[in-house]
């Protein structure tokens, strides 16, 4: 098989409204879409960097370049296997130890360009033959807000509207007393907090406070390469330690393990650098007893659906961060959009590769910049 070009694809979305988190605020989401053609097919990623490193150092302008300038020579300039070419792509890329986002991007398109040309969805080639789930239990995040009733309404609608479980970004500040008056109004509702790293080794205390709180997990409390940070935490209280954007490939995400610095991992596959990352990882917590649940990185409809494909794997028994389109764009770039159903779940698509279509008209109204690369 041969890739004869890659359509790199920049557009920006407006949110519905803003997003905060500890570490910014987005209301515009940059992304780079992907495109590989071969043969008459074609497939789709979307990467998951911003154009501002907020989450990581890679941004859309990062990853158009390591792709251009990059990765493109390489992958226009070879034959690639009609089946494993993705895992083909991830092995080759296995030499390059840094941009795991820009690496992801390609070996995601051509996950959905094998599943296009044989037909089948893109969830059958994650499972690689093991049993899947025709719908993925959702959760929603949300994010910091100054005025606690403004909190307090985006919970009450996230609960009406059926999600299974609320998280909650939060940072100095904005942690204890918010928290505590969530669970006097709330009650034990499904709860759990995201720090973004925003917190040091001298927060410890506070952090320690939150395990009277009930809560599901406390998401990456410390700096991505604190793992040592955690284990403490981990040792001190029974709230189990959820590890993002410390778990930055297999290996790691075991010595984290290891440790004492995580009991649940969050998979995103983006910074893993690909699904076969992503998959590694998931069967290692499998055999480990570890439950996974699948992170968002504000996905569109290409890498959402991307998404709710590896989530059907077995170990992901949790709720996942794969709200529906309408909760973030005011109008997704797929037909049909993702939506949630009456029992906070997603259905998987069973259509060829991701399943739905990418609209060129909602493509060219959000487009940013385009070019293509051919050999």
């Amino acid at each position: 098989m041969r890739i004869e070009a890659i359509d790199l694809i920049h557009i920006s979305i407006p949110l519905v409204s803003p997003f905060r988190i500890s570490r910014g605020v987005i209301s515009d989401r940059h992304m780079l879409l992907v495109r590989v053609h071969s043969e008459g097919a074609f497939g789709w990623a979307e990467a998951g960097a911003d154009l501002l490193p907020l989450y990581t150092y890679e941004t859309v302008g990062t990853v158009r370049h390591v792709i251009a300038d990059l990765f493109a020579e390489e992958i226009l300039g070879r034959d690639w296997p009609d089946e494993g070419g993705a895992l083909a792509v991830a092995e080759h890329h296995g030499k390059w130890p840094w941009h795991p986002m820009a690496k992801a991007a390609i070996e995601e398109a051509f996950w959905d360009l094998e599943a296009r040309r044989r037909g089948v969805p893109v969830a059958e080639l994650y499972s690689g033959g093991r049993p899947t789930r025709d719908r993925v239990e959702v959760g929603i995040s949300l994010g910091i807000q100054d005025e606690f009733e403004v909190l307090a309404e985006q919970i009450e609608k996230a609960l009406a509207d059926g999600y299974r479980r609320i998280k909650l970004k939060i940072a100095r500040g904005h942690d204890l007393a918010v928290l505590r008056s969530v669970r006097d109004r709330f009650g034990d509702i499904p709860l759990m907090v995201d720090a973004n790293c925003g917190y040091t080794s001298e927060d410890m205390d506070l952090l320690v406070e939150l395990d009277d709180l009930g809560l599901v997990m406390i998401e990456q409390p410390f700096e991505y390469d604190e793992l040592e940070t955690h284990a403490a935490l981990q040792s001190r209280i029974d709230t189990p330690i959820c590890l993002d954007e410390s778990a930055k490939s297999p290996a790691i995400t075991a010595r984290a393990l290891d440790m004492g610095a995580a009991r649940i991992i969050n998979i995103k596959c983006s910074r893993l650098g690909g699904r076969a990352a992503g998959i590694a990882v998931h069967d290692l917590c499998e055999e480990r007893g570890v439950p996974v649940w699948c992170g968002g990185m504000l996905e569109a409809g290409v890498g959402r659906l991307h998404n709710v494909a590896v989530a059907t794997l077995p170990n992901f028994t949790m709720s996942n961060d794969l709200s529906a389109s309408r909760r973030y764009w005011k109008r997704d770039i797929i037909d049909p959009e993702v939506e949630l159903d009456a029992d906070g779940c997603v259905a998987v698509p069973t259509g060829p590769g991701i399943g739905h279509t990418v609209r060129d008209d909602l493509l060219e109204r959000y487009q940013v910049a385009r070019e293509t690369l051919r050999p």
